[in-house]
Protein backbone atom coordinates (compact mmCIF):
# COMPACT_ATOMS: atom_id res chain seq x y z
CA UNK A 1 0.00 0.00 0.00
CA UNK A 2 1.28 3.55 -0.87
CA UNK A 3 0.97 6.44 1.48
CA UNK A 4 -0.74 9.62 0.05
CA UNK A 5 0.70 12.93 -0.45
CA UNK A 6 -0.50 15.96 0.71
CA UNK A 7 2.06 18.84 -0.22
CA UNK A 8 4.90 17.56 1.26
CA UNK A 9 3.19 15.28 4.02
CA UNK A 10 2.94 11.76 3.72
CA UNK A 11 -0.81 10.52 4.82
CA UNK A 12 -0.38 7.53 6.18
CA UNK A 13 -3.14 4.55 7.25
CA UNK A 14 -2.62 6.14 10.98
CA UNK A 15 -3.36 9.80 10.01
CA UNK A 16 -6.37 8.50 7.99
CA UNK A 17 -7.96 6.88 10.31
CA UNK A 18 -7.67 9.29 13.16
CA UNK A 19 -8.93 12.15 10.69
CA UNK A 20 -11.95 10.12 9.52
CA UNK A 21 -12.55 9.16 13.52
CA UNK A 22 -12.51 12.86 14.49
CA UNK A 23 -15.10 13.55 10.94
CA UNK A 24 -17.37 10.76 12.10
CA UNK A 25 -16.74 12.07 15.43
CA UNK A 26 -17.77 15.47 14.61
CA UNK A 27 -20.54 14.73 12.39
CA UNK A 28 -22.13 12.66 15.34
CA UNK A 29 -22.19 15.83 18.00
CA UNK A 30 -23.67 17.79 14.59
CA UNK A 31 -26.28 15.49 14.63
CA UNK A 32 -27.02 14.92 17.77
CA UNK A 33 -26.89 18.91 18.19
CA UNK A 34 -29.10 19.11 15.57
CA UNK A 35 -31.53 16.00 17.19
CA UNK A 36 -31.81 17.72 20.21
CA UNK A 37 -32.74 21.48 19.17
CA UNK A 38 -35.36 19.40 16.42
CA UNK A 39 -36.63 17.80 19.22
CA UNK A 40 -37.77 21.00 20.54
CA UNK A 41 -38.99 22.36 17.54
CA UNK A 42 -40.77 19.30 16.69
CA UNK A 43 -42.88 19.75 19.86
CA UNK A 44 -43.33 23.09 19.63
CA UNK A 45 -45.32 22.37 15.73
CA UNK A 46 -47.16 19.47 17.62
CA UNK A 47 -48.53 22.07 20.29
CA UNK A 48 -50.07 24.47 17.86
CA UNK A 49 -51.35 21.53 15.63
CA UNK A 50 -53.25 20.36 18.61
CA UNK A 51 -54.28 23.46 19.31
CA UNK A 52 -55.52 23.97 15.19
CA UNK A 53 -57.58 21.30 15.84
CA UNK A 54 -59.15 21.88 19.30
CA UNK A 55 -59.93 25.33 17.38
CA UNK A 56 -61.35 23.66 14.08
CA UNK A 57 -63.53 20.99 16.72
CA UNK A 58 -64.85 23.76 18.73
CA UNK A 59 -65.92 25.72 15.79
CA UNK A 60 -67.60 23.02 14.01
CA UNK A 61 -65.54 23.43 10.82
CA UNK A 62 -63.02 21.69 8.46
CA UNK A 63 -60.29 24.82 7.34
CA UNK A 64 -60.00 28.45 8.24
CA UNK A 65 -58.12 30.64 5.56
CA UNK A 66 -56.13 33.54 7.52
CA UNK A 67 -53.94 36.67 6.30
CA UNK A 68 -50.64 33.95 7.17
CA UNK A 69 -51.95 31.06 5.75
CA UNK A 70 -54.57 28.46 5.71
CA UNK A 71 -54.98 25.17 7.78
CA UNK A 72 -57.49 22.70 7.57
CA UNK A 73 -58.58 19.37 9.16
CA UNK A 74 -58.53 15.87 7.64
CA UNK A 75 -59.23 12.45 8.61
CA UNK A 76 -56.34 10.14 8.82
CA UNK A 77 -57.04 6.96 8.59
CA UNK A 78 -54.10 4.07 9.16
CA UNK A 79 -55.04 0.12 8.63
CA UNK A 80 -53.01 -3.21 10.49
CA UNK A 81 -52.92 -6.64 11.48
CA UNK A 82 -51.67 -8.03 14.95
CA UNK A 83 -52.48 -11.55 12.95
CA UNK A 84 -50.51 -11.77 10.10
CA UNK A 85 -51.18 -15.66 9.50
CA UNK A 86 -55.28 -14.83 9.58
CA UNK A 87 -54.32 -11.79 7.51
CA UNK A 88 -52.29 -14.24 5.22
CA UNK A 89 -55.24 -16.62 4.80
CA UNK A 90 -57.31 -13.81 3.75
CA UNK A 91 -55.52 -12.43 1.34
CA UNK A 92 -55.00 -15.45 -0.57
CA UNK A 93 -58.49 -16.46 -0.23
CA UNK A 94 -59.97 -13.06 -1.87
CA UNK A 95 -57.36 -12.61 -4.44
CA UNK A 96 -56.03 -9.52 -3.19
CA UNK A 97 -52.23 -9.45 -3.08
CA UNK A 98 -52.22 -5.57 -3.54
CA UNK A 99 -52.57 -5.65 0.66
CA UNK A 100 -48.85 -6.66 0.76
CA UNK A 101 -46.46 -3.90 1.16
CA UNK A 102 -43.74 -4.44 4.25
CA UNK A 103 -46.96 -2.96 5.64
CA UNK A 104 -50.40 -3.00 4.78
CA UNK A 105 -51.11 -0.79 1.89
CA UNK A 106 -53.89 2.06 3.65
CA UNK A 107 -55.38 2.78 -0.20
CA UNK A 108 -55.75 -0.33 -0.92
CA UNK A 109 -57.56 -1.69 2.35
CA UNK A 110 -59.31 1.61 2.48
CA UNK A 111 -60.75 0.42 -0.84
CA UNK A 112 -61.67 -2.87 0.03
CA UNK A 113 -63.81 -2.04 3.03
CA UNK A 114 -65.43 0.39 1.06
CA UNK A 115 -66.36 -2.25 -1.64
CA UNK A 116 -66.88 -4.91 0.61
CA UNK A 117 -68.89 -2.97 3.71
CA UNK A 118 -69.84 -6.91 5.38
CA UNK A 119 -66.22 -8.46 5.11
CA UNK A 120 -63.91 -7.82 7.36
CA UNK A 121 -60.26 -9.35 7.25
CA UNK A 122 -59.63 -11.48 10.49
CA UNK A 123 -56.76 -8.87 12.33
CA UNK A 124 -57.74 -5.81 10.84
CA UNK A 125 -57.20 -3.10 13.03
CA UNK A 126 -57.57 0.83 12.53
CA UNK A 127 -57.68 4.36 13.74
CA UNK A 128 -59.00 7.33 12.82
CA UNK A 129 -57.67 10.60 13.65
CA UNK A 130 -57.93 14.49 12.56
CA UNK A 131 -54.60 15.88 11.24
CA UNK A 132 -53.66 18.95 10.68
CA UNK A 133 -52.29 20.60 7.03
CA UNK A 134 -50.82 24.04 7.06
CA UNK A 135 -49.75 25.99 3.91
CA UNK A 136 -48.38 29.12 3.31
CA UNK A 137 -50.30 31.66 1.51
Amino acid sequence: MTAETVGDTALTPEMLTKTYIKIRDKRAELKAEFDQKDEVLEMQLNTIKSELLDYCKAQGIESVRTPAGVFYRTMKTRYWTNDWDSMNKFILENEVPQFYEKRLNQTVVKQFLEENPDVLPPGLNSDSEYVITVRKK
